[in-house]
């Protein structure tokens, strides 16, 4: 059998980036940047107010103590969003809003709750003079050009998926349009006779189809296009219909579940090969040891299994590092952690992902399994949020061990 990393690397070797496209930025969240992102200017792009209060020049404020306040000459108001033309001198100072440019000749500003100026209501003129009774230093609640970043600086990388504070920060850089790859459009259909509708009634040999419903929240949420084809009958006809819809749409990718064994109502090997190609591989791991991987018209195709468990742990292995290839994406959405196990663990030698829960217990992550292991336990899955992964080769994990898990 493959191991799980020869099989995922021999499937990620077919899978090339998608094209790229330039958005409006309001478009880019959660897009995958495709160029690096240089800043065009420093932020900030001037010395500006960290408070409302007063700009000085810091050596004004010499000596001043509480028995003895100093007293400054208030010759401008300096609203955020103006340009102060005034240069301060000596024994002068301006009122400054939160955000505003500093006027040349300040280097600190003094807080207004520091003051003797206590009007703060919104249209409150400016006083005539302020007085305050404590030393200032230079640079205090200033904020310097270029304290965040400077022109020239690489910003966001190449290969990034943006979250809402890299689309503000590309705002800040007045950066209106972003170069990012194209979503992947993956096509997804189940397989078999057996399945019906979630809202059809239940008759004797009929299951609810859930595969669908799963797999199709899991494709969403790496940011790939879905294109839901529904259910392949076991008839040739069928299975043809909907892989000809799929490549007809000209999709990055095509997966199904179930269907792909050798049994005497599993035509989508027959029809794949008829215009394509299918290799069947045997992974070495647990749950989904069965893989299905091959091209359909040129469209890369995988088969997964039709049990519940083994379809989502196979996309988690294999599907989601395809599709996070295709978008460009760089960094795997998906964390690993150390965890320690509270019971003993048995397996059966092979690679296997088992359902957990985590819990801390003073900086130590704890892992509970979810019920017995059942490929169709579902319910298993939904409690859990790890996946705990047990090597190649080990039948036994003792209580207290450590072992890698995949966070969900």
């Amino acid at each position: 059998m493959l191991s799980v990393s020869d099989a995922r690397a021999r499937i990620l070797s077919h899978f090339q980036n998608t094209t790229e496209e330039t958005l409006p930025l309001i478009q880019c969240a959660n897009r995958v940047l495709a160029v690096d992102v240089t800043a065009a200017h420093d932020l900030p792009l001037f010395n500006n107010s960290s408070m409302d209060g007063f700009a000085i020049r810091a050596v004004d404020s010499q000596g001043a103590e509480v028995d003895s306040p100093l007293t400054l000459k208030v010759v401008a108001d300096i609203p955020a969003g103006s340009a102060p033309t005034v240069i301060l001198t000596k024994g002068q100072a301006t009122r400054i809003m939160t955000g505003a440019q500093l006027p040349q000749g300040a280097d600190a500003v003094i807080p207004v709750e520091d003051t003797d100026f206590n009007s703060r209501e919104a249209g409150t003129v400016a006083p005539q003079t302020v007085s305050f009774a404590r030393n200032v230093k230079a640079g205090e609640n200033v904020r310097p050009r270029g304290m965040d970043l400077h022109a020239g600086d690489i910003v966001l990388r190449k290969g990034r998926k943006l979250k809402p504070q890299d689309l503000g920060l590309l705002a800040m850089l007045g950066i209106a349009n972003v170069e990012v790859y194209k979503k992947p459009l993956v096509a997804l259909f189940s397989s078999g006779d057996e399945l019906i509708e979630v809202d059809a009634p239940l008759t004797d040999g009929k299951i609810h189809d859930s595969n669908s419903y799963a797999l199709a929240a899991l494709i969403e949420s790496t940011g790939a296009e879905l294109l839901r084809l529904g259910v392949a009958k076991d008839t040739r006809e069928s299975v043809t219909d909907l892989l000809e819809k799929a490549a007809n749409e000209k999709v990055d990718l095509i997966i199904s579940s179930a269907g792909v064994s050798v049994g005497a109502f599993d035509y989508i090997k027959e029809v794949i090969e008829s215009n394509g190609k299918l290799d069947f591989w045997r992974v070495n791991m647990r749950p989904g040891k069965p893989l299905a991987f091959g091209e359909y018209r040129n469209k890369p195709f995988v088969g997964l299994p039709g049990n519940p468990v083994s379809a989502f742990v196979g996309f988690e292995v294999f599907v989601r590092p395809m599709l996070e290839k295709l978008s460009g994406q760089l960094d795997g959405s998906r964390l690993k952690i150390k965890v320690r196990c509270d019971e003993e663990i048995e397996s059966d030698g092979r690679e296997s992902y088992l359902r957990a829960k985590i819990r801390n217990e003073e900086g130590v992550y704890i892992a509970t399994l979810t019920g017995h292991q059942g490929s169709g336990n579902l319910l298993s899955l939904v409690q859990a949020d790890a996946l705990l992964i047990i090597p190649a080769g080990v039948k036994c994990v003792p209580v207290g061990q450590e072992v890698e898990a995949l966070l969900l």
